[in-house]
């Protein structure tokens, strides 16, 4: 029988994953690329089957040692459920110190949440093998804002506006996450407690539209966010190339 159900249909039982990690992992010199192909060769579809999800991984730029990847879960109890599968299971077992030897730090993780429930990572549809097979397309951007405590709301009111204006400047929203401020459930993997912090997430078609639309309204508004008292440092603007088979990117 023919499938006529169209790619976004597909992937439309992919949502609602209340617990996002943003892990940004440092890999020894000279092997972040095989670092990216291994990962993506053998661990999302493992995931996809336990439950969990990675939104996309990706190759940081202005880091050359910078792997980045965005995984979700169902809600934290999953999280604890998931990672004892895979990390206990065969497949962690078969390739872990192939891993764990191309990396140098895999602490660097915020655990976080959607803003509200239509503001959670975009999931796009599998790379195509056939129909993308020159890979991923575009240019992944994360915000990322360290907010005074208990400001976290009062700093989300005030962003939109300039939010607003990155959807202008031709970037797709593809999330709005704020720290989950929560017991690990499994502490294997650490995550970072100095918190709060709201992310924003987008993508961009391409460089240009990256460098000359795109950035100088991010430095403007950083500048006016940054003046408004609700910030204990400046935002930190990350630049993402998604990697082969990452699912966010520019999707048409």
């Amino acid at each position: 029988m023919q499938d006529t159900e169209t790619p976004a249909a597909n992937v439309a039982h992919l949502r609602d994953f209340g617990v996002v990690e943003l892990r940004r992992y440092t890999i020894k010199d000279g092997e972040r690329e095989r670092f990216a192909r291994c990962f993506e060769s053998w661990f999302p579809e493992a995931h996809e089957q336990l439950g969990a999800l990675f939104f996309g991984h990706f190759l940081e730029r202005g880091r050359r040692a910078g792997f980045t990847m965005l995984r979700g879960f169902r809600d934290d109890d999953a999280r604890a459920v998931v990672c004892s599968a895979f990390y206990y299971g065969p497949l962690w077992k078969e390739h872990a110190a192939t891993m764990n030897a191309m990396i140098v730090d895999h602490t660097d993780v915020l655990l976080l949440r959607p803003l509200s429930l239509e503001r959670g990572v975009t999931v796009l549809p599998a790379v195509d093998p056939v129909g993308e097979a020159g890979g991923a397309r575009g240019v992944v951007v994360a915000q990322i804002f360290a907010v005074k405590e208990n400001e976290v709301d009062a700093f989300a009111r005030r962003a939109e506006e300039a939010f607003a204006a990155y959807r202008a400047a031709g970037a797709r929203e593809a999330g709005v996450l704020v720290t989950l401020d929560i017991p690990n459930s499994f502490p294997r993997l650490p995550f970072r407690t100095d918190g709060p912090f709201l992310v924003w997430l987008g993508i961009l078609e391409d460089d240009r539209a990256l460098a000359t639309r795109f950035e100088p309204v991010a430095e403007r508004s950083a500048a006016a966010l940054s003046a408004g008292g609700l910030l204990r440092g400046a935002p930190e603007l990350v630049v993402l190339d998604p990697a082969a088979r990452s699912r966010l990117r520019w999707f048409p």
